[in-house]
């Protein structure tokens, strides 16, 4: 793995920012009731929620490894 649990947390915190501003555009999308734009939007926001994840796990690793025993 490659990089520090900081760098992996930092890249989580600007994927959620992706993921609060990916969510406003939703609510503005149904809003307007733009039901095939929503559905893009909400695929978006799974895909992000996934790299949160994967981030999140990358970091909890990288920490693990990182911990003195």
């Amino acid at each position: 793995m490659n990089g520090t649990a900081e760098e992996a947390l930092g890249k989580a915190e600007e994927l959620l920012e992706r993921l609060k501003a990916t969510r406003e555009e939703l609510e503005r999308l149904a809003t307007a009731e733009n039901a095939e734009a929503a559905v893009d939007v909400l695929t978006e926001l799974a895909e992000l929620a996934k790299d949160v994840e994967a981030e999140l796990g990358k970091a909890r690793a990288l920490a693990e490894t990182a911990a003195p025993p």
